[in-house]
């Protein structure tokens, strides 16, 4: 066990990475590091929105697991109450009990390589209410600031049709000096004093990003005939003056009572990067880790 803002967790850890769970909100990742180094994760415990009914939802920080499409009650149930996490040769199993305001009930199942600097993470939405629903997992990770992220773009070769898509937000502010758009990434620096959110398409799977010397590759697999909230996007990063989230989406599914929806994600970490400052940059640390 081992303690983080005074909250107990769960250390799941090999030689090379160490992994705080907390036992008393979640399903989360609170921790993410190499073995010796700082946490990768925005650790958050006084940031907070008022939800429709006036009671504050507490962000925490980390990953965490919610519902999309995005609403403002429901996305945002509250997760500040004790979890079950079970371990077996599977993995660390994180389980929340369903909620009152979805009838959903999540889980995690955190499976640690035990010679490599990656994780696979296997996330639930179970439906334990009496009536069949629509929601697609979405999962959030979010890291501290001061680093850069790396959106890869489709580069499809379409003839006449379109190969990209972006969905901005209305606070997104696309003049932002922090942002960078070029034709195989989008690059933002995660130094924002005001709110930036995009969304896209990902068929390359994968998003990055840089903090300290370490690049966190998070994967997750794109199905091109799914049907995708935000107007498709599977792929989405949004960036506040407090926090930069790098989110995969699955397609939307209708989840009859007792059934359930997964979604997986495969993490990766590699130290000793030098930060990329252009395409150029980024294709060779690519290359280095074998990364397309």
């Amino acid at each position: 066990m081992a303690n983080l803002n005074d909250l107990e967790c769960v250390v799941l850890e090999n030689d090379l990475l160490r992994i705080l769970v907390p036992k008393a909100l979640g399903p989360r990742i609170l921790s993410l590091c190499f073995r010796g180094g700082e946490n990768l994760l925005a650790v958050l415990p006084d940031v907070t929105t008022e939800r429709p009914d006036g009671k504050q939802y507490h962000f925490f920080g980390g990953h965490r697991l919610w519902l999309a499409p995005e609403d403002p009650l429901l996305s945002y149930a509250f997760d500040d109450q004790a979890v079950e996490i079970t371990s077996s040769e599977a993995g660390l199993l994180i389980r929340k009990e369903a909620e009152s305001e979805t009838g959903i009930e999540k889980s995690i199942l955190v499976n640690l390589d035990p010679q490599q600097a990656k994780l696979t993470l296997t996330h639930r939405l179970t439906n334990r209410s009496s009536r069949p629903v629509e929601y697609a997992p979405w999962t959030i990770t979010q890291f501290r600031t001061g680093g850069l992220a790396i959106l890869p773009q489709s580069g499809a070769q379409t003839g006449l049709l379109p190969n990209r898509t972006l969905s901005l937000w209305p606070y997104t502010d696309i003049t932002s000096p922090c942002l960078k758009l070029g034709n195989q990434f989008i690059l933002l620096h995660a130094n924002m004093q005001t709110p930036f959110k995009v969304g896209f398409p990902n068929p390359r799977g994968w998003m990055a990003y840089w903090l300290d010397g370490v690049l966190f590759v998070k994967k997750a697999a794109f199905d091109p005939q799914g049907r995708y909230p935000d107007n498709g996007s599977s792929s989405e990063c949004y960036c506040n003056q407090s926090f930069l989230e790098l989110e995969t989406l699955a397609p939307l599914a209708l989840i009859e009572p007792d059934a359930s929806a997964t979604h997986t994600e495969t993490w990766e970490l590699h130290s000793d990067i030098p930060m990329p400052n252009d395409e150029s940059a980024i294709q060779a640390i690519l290359q280095k880790i074998r990364l397309e």
